[in-house]
């Protein structure tokens, strides 16, 4: 067991004071059997109107903050603690009849999972779907976990890993030709990637877990994160963290799922004023472990 600590500062800067429409925030994680959520807060600068808070078409806890008065500055806060297990399910505990690749969903599950099986971006010529197929073997029988973790570490080993100032996701397919992209990028080249060999897959978004004090090169601290969960029969929504090479949800902390990466985005708003109003934006992310290990379990 690891008790994290999630502080998430977002800053926008105005050349001078301006109104806000309603912002929506996607901050707080969710409970789960291998995540728990032990506190959280917000705090709003200017002093918010209101704070309303909804689930999304996914589940996801939504804020909704509306603001009455100007500022040249909007500042969110937000801080989180919860206990988080991890969980290494590639040994995968696969249904039998899904082992194997391919396989096909019970019809009932299928008909939930089917807008997260057809693929969401143009391809006009099956780029992705051919890339994917590589991962395939031939000539005998392919194990399905074995096909989506030579696809999760292809990319972590053959892309190099870019940070973008640009909003948004690249197309998957201009992430393929260009070996190269953010992690949202990689997320979703991998959930197409896997959609077009006939898997369910969605996009997550959420905070990684970057341990300093060993030397690691996890990629994606200091922001917010994304990766992407393939659903296998009897393991259920399995974690795919393609740029830093993790299966399962080890050091990854889930705060929204989505079909697309355009229903899982961190903050969003607007403010009444012109391009030229705008001056600046800043996002510090800090993730740290208040506890290693529990030492009961320890013992």
């Amino acid at each position: 067991m690891t008790i994290f600590s999630v502080r998430h500062i977002t800053s926008y800067h105005y050349k001078k004071p301006v109104h806000f429409g309603q912002h929506r925030l996607m901050f707080r994680p969710r409970d789960s059997f291998d995540q728990t959520l032990l506190g959280c807060s917000l705090n709003v600068f200017p002093g918010p109107a209101s704070i309303r808070w909804i689930h999304d078409v996914f589940g996801n806890c939504i804020a909704l903050v509306e603001f009455a008065a100007a500022s040249a500055e909007l500042r969110f806060e937000s801080v989180i603690r919860l206990d988080h297990t991890a969980q290494v399910p590639l040994d995968l505990s696969i249904d039998t009849e899904a082992l194997n690749f391919p396989f096909a969903y019970d019809e009932d599950e299928a008909v939930d999972l089917k807008q997260t099986i057809v693929r969401h971006y143009p391809d006009p010529g099956d780029e992705v779907g051919r890339w994917a197929r590589q991962f395939v073997p031939l000539g005998h029988q392919a194990r399905t976990g074995h096909i989506l973790m030579t696809l999760c570490y292809a990319i972590h080993e053959s892309f190099s890993y870019a940070r973008r100032s640009e909003h948004g996701t690249q197309p998957p397919l201009t992430t393929l030709r260009l070996r190269s992209g953010t992690c949202r990028d990689f997320a979703l080249l991998m959930m197409e990637a896997t959609r077009s060999l006939g898997f369910a897959a969605r996009f997550v978004t959420g905070y990684v877990y970057v341990p300093d004090r060993d030397g690691s090169v996890t990629l994606g601290g200091g922001a917010t994160h994304a990766w992407c969960q393939v659903y296998l029969p009897g393991a259920g929504w399995v974690e795919f963290d393609p740029t830093n090479g993790i299966v399962g949800n080890r050091d990854l902390i889930r705060v929204g799922v989505a079909r697309d990466p355009r229903q899982a985005v961190p903050l969003s708003g607007s403010y009444d004023g012109g391009s030229g109003d705008f001056d600046s934006m800043r996002v510090q992310v800090n993730v740290t472990t208040e506890q290693e290990y529990d030492a009961a379990r320890a013992r």
